[in-house]
């Protein structure tokens, strides 16, 4: 007999699937960040939205929640696969290209906004501890917002764009020590601080060490032996068992669960299955961090903004203004331009994300009083839920100052680290590691991809920038950095690996150089239909080259025989690139007058 559905055991799940299917799209329909969506839909169906009103009307317990507690560990998740993502795209080569701005501007930044608002917080009586706390959680900036905001306006790579991303980045690595912090204040709630600092420490290092030492020999061989078996469950089975493995190893030590996603993406981003993971990751990420902004619209106490209008406005305000205040001249200190320093400030001047998961950590422990938790997240939800407005602003102001001055080289850098690869290269066997070995003797910047990942250890191990990934998926395409490529070489040997790939290319990029391999003239014919620039057959090829020897062995001059060669390619070409005949003759005279030209230089 069945067991009896309860549907009120399902009700978080489809009120965020609904959100997402019927609330966001709309949201991207009015050019909106769906992430607002979600934040606004917490609050009207949270316990201080419509939730209040289910006694008197009848029905509506079924889609509203009562209980921020019955989302708060699904919410945790969606923090702890951001922060996995982040530690995924840190590398050391970025971080060290761009040193002086983010680890120079972004922490002068952080630490003076964390000064300023702690300040304020000791003149209105808190203690020291909450005012550091509170300070640095408020000092923080939302990268998920500002990121996509940006983005979805293509102005990362601009001077605002890679300006406030530095920052950003800074802001994501101070997130580690500031969780450490909070959770050895916690510790040391009613004993001695520094014995529970000692012991928190300890903790604290071991885990870390266990992570690095586990990441270091086993996730390598792990992940290629998954990658062996071509199995896409596998793979994304893999990524979410680290992903859990370690975030639970730092929880049981005391630690955050963030901590250890961030350590472990930190750990597979120097591997050659970055980009793949990042690919199979983000759909969790992006569902589950709509999870936590669904929990952050429902800490939004509706009550307590209209109980207290003036202070909370206020609060608001003061945030904004202090933030920007110290932004903008620090910006200027790096010579970021007046302009982008300008709409810099705007845009970090909202509270962050990582702010709810600190200070719930927090009022949690005990380190910070409930009631300043709770006014803190209602000022950081408003300045959060505002900051397109404050986004708008600061652009329009910025439009009237004079034209932006050139950025420092080294924020140059693209934020999503392709923007020096120009070629990419599909296969890395023999084919496609000649080609890529003819691309670094003439210094053209590549990376390869490939799906052996045995081929890709052994890449790797030589230095080169070989990673394992589909490259039929658009969404790993776009991480490889097709949109600043300026060509990619299809080497594959499998006909229908060659096929879907180009026609994948081809249509995400229009005006792309795509140079293919092809089996046979038929195979050719196909891949020009497919939109391929050049497609290259394997036994044709081989009886041009083989013609070309026996033309010059048999006394024909070089130039002649060269040239010979050179028209039968080209023929074969405009048979299958001009459909129209007047063209393919026109095409075929001017061959043969370069054939005229070859001869009368060898003296025939």
């Amino acid at each position: 007999m069945a067991t009896a559905v309860d549907p009120s055991s399902y009700k978080e799940v489809l009120l965020v699937l609904g959100t997402a299917a019927l609330v966001v799209p709309a949201f991207h329909r009015l050019k909106i960040s769906p992430i607002f969506g979600f934040m606004l839909m917490g609050a009207l169906l949270g316990p201080d939205g419509l939730a209040r009103l289910k006694n008197d009307l009848p029905g509506l317990e079924y889609i509203t929640v009562s209980e921020r507690e019955q989302f708060e560990h699904v919410a945790e998740l969606g923090v702890v696969f951001l922060l996995f993502m982040i530690g995924l795209e840190l590398s050391f080569e970025r971080l060290k290209t761009m040193r002086r701005l983010v680890f120079g501007m972004g922490a002068a930044k952080l630490v003076l906004a964390s000064i300023a608002i702690g300040a304020g917080l000791l003149a209105l009586g808190r203690s020291p501890t909450e005012a550091l706390v509170v300070g640095a959680c408020l000092g923080l900036s939302s990268t998920a917002l500002v990121v996509q905001v940006l983005a979805e306006q293509k102005r990362l790579g601009t001077i605002t764009g890679r300006s406030s991303f530095a920052i950003l980045l800074f802001e994501d690595i101070a997130v580690v020590p500031l969780l450490v912090l909070v959770s050895v204040l916690g510790a040391a709630a009613g004993s001695s601080l520094m014995g529970s600092l000692s012991l928190a420490s300890l903790k604290a290092l071991a885990a870390v060490a266990a992570i690095f030492l586990a990441g270091r020999y086993l996730l390598r061989p792990v992940f290629r032996r998954v990658a062996a078996t071509r199995s896409p469950e596998l793979f994304m089975a893999a990524c979410l068992l680290v992903i859990f493995g370690t975030s639970l190893i730092t929880a049981v030590s005391g630690l955050s669960m963030a901590l250890g996603a961030f350590l472990a993406g930190l750990i597979l981003a120097e591997t050659e299955y970055r980009r793949e993971i990042e690919v199979t990751i983000e759909p969790f990420k992006g569902l589950l961090l709509g999870v936590f902004f669904f929990a952050v619209g429902m800490s939004l106490d509706v009550g307590k903004i209209i109980a207290q209008p003036l202070a909370i406005t206020g609060a608001v305000l003061a945030l904004l203004i202090i933030k920007a205040a110290v932004t903008y001249p620090v910006m200027r200190v790096f010579r970021i331009s007046r302009p982008a320093a300008l709409e810099g400030a705007a845009l970090l001047s909202p509270a962050g994300e990582f702010a709810f998961v600190v200070l719930g950590l927090a009022v949690g422990l005990q380190v910070i009083a409930a009631d300043l938790g709770g006014f803190a997240l209602t000022v950081a939800s408003l300045s959060l839920a505002i900051l397109p407005l404050v986004a708008m602003a600061g652009r329009r102001l910025a439009k009237r100052i004079a034209p932006q001055a050139v950025l420092p080289e080294e924020a140059l850098v693209q934020p999503d680290g392709h923007g020096a690869a120009k070629v990419i290269v599909v296969g890395f066997g023999r084919v496609g590691q000649l080609v890529a070995s003819m691309l670094d003797e003439n210094k053209v910047p590549y990376i390869a991809v490939d799906t052996d990942p045995a081929s890709v250890a052994t890449a790797r191990r030589a230095g080169k920038p070989v990673y394992y990934g589909d490259a039929s998926r658009p969404e790993f395409l776009q991480r490889c950095g097709l949109d600043k490529a300026s060509a990619v070489v299809v080497t594959m040997d499998n006909r229908a690996a060659v096929e879907k790939v180009s026609t994948v290319v081809r249509g995400m990029r229009t005006d792309l150089v795509i140079v293919a391999r092809a089996k046979d003239r038929a195979h050719a014919r196909l891949l020009y239909e497919r939109g391929v620039t050049e497609a290259v057959p394997e036994a044709f090829e081989a009886s041009l080259h083989l013609a070309e020897a026996t033309l010059i062995s048999a006394g024909v001059p070089l130039g002649l025989a060269i040239a010979s060669v050179h028209e039968r390619r080209d023929q074969f070409r405009a048979e299958f690139q001009t459909i129209d005949r007047g063209e393919a003759r026109t095409s075929v005279a001017r061959i043969r007058a370069r054939r005229g030209a070859a001869t009368q230089r060898d003296g025939v």
